[in-house]
């Protein structure tokens, strides 16, 4: 079997549904494997559980070579950062866990082969690239609401160290607290506190909620969901590439040129007849 043949099938090996399912079952076990290993296990578990991490690692370097020679420009590879993700979990993998020295470093590694469901699973990448697309948008969200934060944690740490300086000793101390309040973790207990004192302080939580919990949380999601229907729009697109069929905005550009076509090749004089008076 020739470079060419072997690439076709490893091709379509990769591109098959019942291997991708496969995959995704090594890795869910993998993860598995990983949370019975913090439980205190007999010596002969502990063995079949060191056979089945070699197991698990044997898989994902075979499963890594077919998609490597299956790629068609196998150069561009590793230009592809989830590629590049994959190898190098697996190639860290391989450091033994019996080595006192790399033991650490091998078992947190083997938590992130969890990660690798992301890279096989389309719609996944999907919502991590839209997240990451969004964060340039929510850095300004952010920025203002660390503003609005900041703010009112001055103003708390000024009216209400006397009160409680354990939740409003310093600026730092109220800023968590006034998160406390954000996520309305027993947040009543800190304004009924402070409204002993001054009994219009409710006006202070209710306005920082406002502005945090409701209007800049709803930004984030906002952003957050804009960006992603533009990448589900472009991962339908790229599907539908792939499988050579047309997305509605093809056949509605196809739709125009065709109209286009039809009324450059009408007579003008047939066109002034169509038109109604």
């Amino acid at each position: 079997m020739n470079s060419s043949a072997l690439q076709a099938s490893f091709e379509r090996l990769r591109s098959n549904k019942a291997f991708e399912l496969f995959v995704v079952s090594v890795i869910i076990a993998s993860a598995l494997l990983v949370g019975v290993k913090t439980y205190e296990l007999p010596t002969t578990s502990q063995r079949i559980l060191a056979w089945l991490d070699i197991l698990i690692t044997v898989i994902f370097i075979t499963e890594i070579s077919i998609r490597f020679i299956a790629e068609p420009n196998r150069r561009a590879f590793f230009r592809n950062p989830w590629n590049l993700f994959d190898t190098l979990v697996v190639l860290v993998s391989l450091i033994p866990i019996d080595n006192s020295d790399m033991a650490l470093v091998a078992r947190l590694v083997r938590v992130f082969r969890v990660l690798r469901m992301v890279s096989i699973i389309p719609e996944l990448r999907m919502l991590l690239n839209s997240l990451l697309k969004a964060l340039p948008q929510l850095g300004y969200v952010i920025l203002l609401m660390f503003i609005i934060f900041y703010i009112y944690a001055a103003i708390g740490a000024t009216l209400f160290e006397a009160i409680n300086p354990t939740l409003w000793g310093d600026i730092a101390i109220a800023m968590l607290t006034l998160f406390r309040v954000m996520t309305f973790e027993d947040w009543t207990d800190v304004m009924y506190e402070t409204m002993a004192v001054y009994p219009l302080s409710w006006t202070y939580y209710l306005s920082f909620i406002f502005f945090t919990a409701f209007a800049f949380l709803n930004m984030v999601i906002g952003i957050v969901v804009n960006v992603m229907n533009t990448e589900n729009e472009k991962l339908l697109k790229i599907q539908a590439e792939a499988a050579h069929e047309p997305t509605l905005r093809d056949l509605h550009e196809k739709l125009e040129r065709l109209e286009r076509h039809l009324e450059a090749q009408r007579p003008h004089g047939e066109t002034d007849r169509l038109r109604p008076d």
